[in-house]
């Protein structure tokens, strides 16, 4: 199924001007549950209530305020904050290229397609391809929904990425982190990690050989409870012996690795049979007598 535009917008940058249209990069298949009523399981319905007289409060009565201190809050209309808002032209302005080994992955957050809008056709692919060949990226600021949110444009093949980042004063700092005493590891430790950490090298990041193992695991017993089956529950994990010794730890790592050779797939002892993503999809539940009708909606919790 092709992908859906979410909105447009332009790259520019010095006197060139680029439209493009802009795509989700990703889409969730995480699996969500609704909240029910224990009692007749109708869904329950999220409330705003007051904290101080515990009234639930209708959307005609709600203000907005910055908590600029504990419990004190500055109120602001929607006309004021509206006032503040930048001119969202939608416009990515780009300000310098910078090589993207330059660019801390912590500062990426959301990230999107960018495809050639109408008539853009020519000088996207031409930004593109002289950035994959200097092995630039674009760092800018995206005006829209009344802000400047810092952006970076990367080119990807055959097409340009744009990632969401932050600003440098919502990265926090190891500063703020609590490292204990501290400690030198010693050089038999040092060898043993660095022949551990060779031994699990990959030349690429692969992410189609990881697979979400609980969405599939929910999914099957879903199939199954709408099937009338019992569920099987899986059996615990035996619970992992925790060395102490560092370099204990990274020499049994290293014996495990040696003895068991390339990793295989085990074949599971006990639970249920495993069921596909795309069989969980596929299959056609059979319809229990007296059971109401199920269907794997999604919705938040």
């Amino acid at each position: 199924m092709a992908a859906r535009a979410t909105s447009s917008g332009t790259i520019s940058f010095g006197l060139v001007s680029i439209p493009v249209k802009v795509y989700p990069a990703a889409r969730s298949k995480s699996v969500h549950f609704n909240m029910l009523h224990k009692t007749d399981k109708s869904r329950l319905k999220q409330q705003y209530t007051c904290a101080s007289c515990g009234e639930v409060v209708p959307t005609a009565d709600r203000v907005k305020g910055y908590e600029y201190a504990r419990d004190q809050y500055v109120v602001m209309s929607d006309e004021e904050i509206k006032a503040l808002e930048t001119q969202s032209d939608k416009a990515i302005e780009i300000e310098e290229f910078i090589p993207i080994e330059r660019v801390d992955p912590v500062y990426f957050g959301t990230s999107q397609l960018l495809g050639p809008d109408k008539g853009g056709q020519k000088a996207y692919q031409l930004l593109n391809e002289a950035m994959l060949k200097m092995g630039k990226v674009a760092v800018g600021r995206f005006n829209t929904r009344g802000k400047q949110q810092l952006v970076l444009v990367r080119p990807m093949g055959r097409g340009l990425t744009l990632h969401g980042l932050h600003y440098a004063d919502e990265v926090r700092s190891f500063d703020d982190i609590e490292f204990g005493d501290p400690v030198s590891p010693k050089k038999g430790e040092l060898d043993l990690a660095e022949q551990l950490i060779e031994q699990l090298s990959s030349e690429r990041f692969a992410p189609e050989k990881y697979e979400d193992s609980f969405r599939q695991a929910v999914l099957a017993a879903v199939d199954q409870k709408v099937a009338g089956e019992e569920v099987v529950i899986a059996p615990k994990a035996e619970a992992n012996e925790q060395i102490i010794d560092l370099m204990a730890a990274l020499k049994k790592s290293l014996g495990e690795r040696k003895s068991s050779g390339p990793k295989k797939p085990a074949a599971s002892k006990a639970g249920p049979k495993k069921v596909t993503a795309a069989k969980a999809r596929t299959r056609k539940p059979a319809k229990a007598k007296g059971s109401a009708p199920s269907s794997r909606k999604k919705a938040s919790s």
